[in-house]
């Protein structure tokens, strides 16, 4: 695969804040401290609309809100107008908002199937973004997204907030401290209740939505309610299955801990397998619902466990979190805290929940242009476990991988699934 740029020599240039902050010194508005940031919104229906908010709280404003979905629109605007004062401007189409000059930033909360497309685009225009996870579909857009933002010098902020949240830094910067000893296995958990989704039939889609412009780069199909709001994430054609929805977090908290024990060039693994399957309900979903995920880094395993029939986790006593398990002690992070415990299980130390600010951090490196806590490099390593994981279960195999030139060395099936075809009338983006 063409690469335009090697990562390890990116992430060592990058390493200091104050290299990153040189590097990302550009911006076309000299936003100063107090100056409030304009910000576009890109999808607003569901985690869009959460973020928004959180952005507006954290001093941002949302100038524009962009939907394909006039009822989405309408039935959001009212909640960002409460929240700052003002009704922000409406907009169908995301290409008329990044030619709006005075948008400084803007949230990508769409679909993941067009998360590259508008990052690559919106780069393209000059504007930062704050991209929702997972930032990518493939491996290969990654790569894309990555060096289009150092290319450009813009901020991309990608949204697995747990980046941002106080007890998950301390958490990894413990575990990585070499208190629990000799770390050799970590494992990443979700356990949750999926309901049906039924099996509907193809319909003719809402008057208020630009059907056509949902799709995008996807595959042409047919209308169902299935594979529009929400339920997308349940079909391969739009998103990354529970490993792109939910493991990402999970699993970026093990990927932080990671970063700080080897240096954050050395965070992908060997081997990975995949196994799993649809064991919970008969409907119309394509993606597991059980899942386990082996991650082999030559000296440690990394383990991402998804049960999507209970949120019952009686030995973990969450139903998300990550843990670490070393020679000399174990560390469970989770939505409350973290709790270390010694070889005897006596609990040696804990953190509570202090919060954190995912989107107030991207405001902040908008306006300095040092690199945000889920900087794209570190985003696209996250999404990219996740790709992984994807490739060994649609192959239903083991898979070897180059963490350095990022392929599968002699694994033709693997290396194909690098990258994917996207419908003609909306080619990749080259920027």
């Amino acid at each position: 695969m063409e690469r335009t740029s090697n990562r390890r020599e990116i992430l060592k240039s990058l390493a200091g804040t104050a290299a990153a902050a040189q590097v990302l010194n550009l911006n076309p508005k000299a936003l100063g401290a107090n100056d409030r940031i304009n910000v576009a919104l890109i999808g607003g229906r569901n985690q869009g609309r959460s973020v928004a908010l959180r952005m507006i709280a954290a001093g941002g404003r949302i100038a524009t809100f962009c939907d394909i979905d006039q009822a989405i629109l309408d039935k959001v605007s009212p909640d960002l107008e409460k929240a700052q004062g003002v009704r922000p401007k409406h907009q169908r189409d995301f290409r008329r908002v990044l030619e709006d000059k005075s948008i400084d930033a803007v949230v990508i909360a769409t679909p993941d199937h067009w998360h590259t497309h508008i990052t690559l685009d919106a780069l393209a225009a000059g504007k930062d973004c704050y991209t929702e996870k997972p930032l990518t579909q493939t491996i290969e857009e990654g790569h894309l997204v990555r060096d289009a933002a150092r290319k450009l010098q813009r901020i991309v902020q990608v949204g697995t907030q747990r980046r941002s949240f106080h007890h998950f830094i301390s958490a990894a910067e413990y575990a990585a401290s070499g208190k629990l000893g000799k770390i050799c296995q970590m494992k990443a958990w979700i356990s949750q209740v999926r309901q049906s989704i039924g099996n509907p039939p193809d319909a003719t889609p809402p008057a208020t939505a630009d059907y056509e412009m949902w799709l995008g780069p996807a595959p042409e199909r047919p209308f169902n309610i299935n594979r529009f709001h929400y339920n997308w994430r349940f079909f391969w054609d739009y998103g990354n299955s529970e490993l792109g929805n939910q493991g990402v977090h999970v699993l970026d908290v093990a990927l932080m801990a990671l970063g700080k024990m080897r240096g954050q060039e050395n965070c992908l693994p060997k081997r990975v397998s995949a196994t799993g399957g649809i064991y919970w309900l008969n409907d119309a979903k394509e993606v597991p619902d059980t899942q386990t995920v082996a991650y082999d880094y030559g000296d440690m395993l990394l383990t991402f466990d998804l049960q999507s029939f209970s949120r019952s986790r009686a030995p973990e006593g969450e139903w998300a979190g990550t843990a670490f398990y070393g020679s000399e002690g174990t560390l469970v992070a989770t939505g409350s805290g973290w709790k270390a415990y010694a070889p005897d299980g006596s609990l040696a130390m804990e953190a509570k929940d202090t919060g954190g600010s995912h989107e107030g951090n991207f405001l902040e490196c908008v306006k300095t242009r040092k690199l945000p806590n889920a900087d794209v490099e570190i985003g696209r390593m996250s999404t990219t476990l996740c790709h992984l994981g994807n490739i060994s279960y649609h192959l239903g195999r083991d898979v070897k991988f180059d963490p350095v030139t990022e392929t599968f060395p002699g694994d033709v099936e693997a290396n194909a699934m690098l990258r994917k075809r996207y419908r003609d009338k909306w080619p990749m983006p080259r920027v």
